[in-house]
């Protein structure tokens, strides 16, 4: 995987979005800089999911979204598959297909119309299925799959893309915290390669351990910046009715609930 050569892997100047009738997304501008890992946080409804979506293409919105300097809408979509990979939350899958099936997937982008897949593709798809401890059962089903096993199964299939960019929407739901563990080491190391992480997290704590925070409420970015600044731990109590304080344990950031 090699890093974007520009600055910023997305930028987002988006008007409004609107989702059965509601605005959801209110004015935003934002640009997310390559080769860094970015948590998007905020509470229930702040419009987290509706951002990342909408950063992918897969939301219109009145306004326009880029992708490496380029806007998103010129690019082919082959291309942005390529370089822009996917994790959805709840994503679906057909549950008749094997994991290594489900995971191949993700080598659509490279290969030519009704093409086999290559030896590259192979050695991609056991390398994300490898990462993400799910190559032992690469031929049971979907169906026969617990919920975190599928989830392992499809954050292989977003790394077998090896795209530049990779969107995960909750790519923590249903995994234990040793498989939380082994999804940050291959964020960082995504990240150590120059590769672009945007991730939606419920999880503060691990949200904290980003190099960057986009904080969100009532469908407005409150705050963008470094993970550690003092106006993004302001931003993400003020969000939370501060019912959350924050404590740096051995250089790490913690975020704890309280009642009020």
């Amino acid at each position: 995987m090699n890093a974007p050569q520009h600055a910023n892997a997305l930028s987002a100047d988006i008007q409004a979005v609107r989702l059965s009738k509601q605005w959801v997304l209110h004015p935003i501008s934002l640009k997310l800089p390559a080769g860094r890992w970015t948590a998007i946080v905020g509470p229930n409804g702040a419009g987290k999911s509706t951002l990342l979506r909408t950063l992918a293409g897969l939301q219109p919105c009145d306004g326009q979204i880029g992708l490496q300097g380029r806007p998103l809408n010129e690019w082919p979509a082959k291309e942005r598959a390529r370089a822009l990979a996917w994790l959805g939350q709840s994503e679906a899958g057909a549950d008749d297909l094997s994991a290594l099936d489900v995971v191949m997937l993700g080598r659509l982008p490279h290969q030519a119309w009704l093409a086999p897949a290559s030896p590259a593709d192979h050695a991609a798809v056991q390398q994300a299925m490898t990462q993400t401890h799910c190559w032992a059962w690469k031929e049971r089903t979907l169906a026969h799959l617990s919920g975190g096993e599928r989830q392992r199964v499809l954050l292989a299939r977003a790394l077998a893309v090896q795209a530049p960019i990779v969107l995960m929407d909750e790519p923590l739901a249903h995994l234990d915290p040793p498989h939380q563990a082994d999804w940050l080491c291959i964020v960082r190391e995504l990240v150590k390669q120059g590769v672009t992480v945007v991730s939606v997290l419920h999880e503060l704590n691990m949200a904290l351990q980003a190099d960057d925070l986009v904080v969100m409420a009532k469908g407005l970015v409150r705050h963008h910046g470094p993970v550690d600044s003092p106006l993004a731990h302001a931003a993400l109590q003020d969000v939370f009715d501060h019912r959350l304080k924050l404590f740096n344990v051995e250089g790490q950031w913690l975020a704890i609930p309280y009642t009020a």
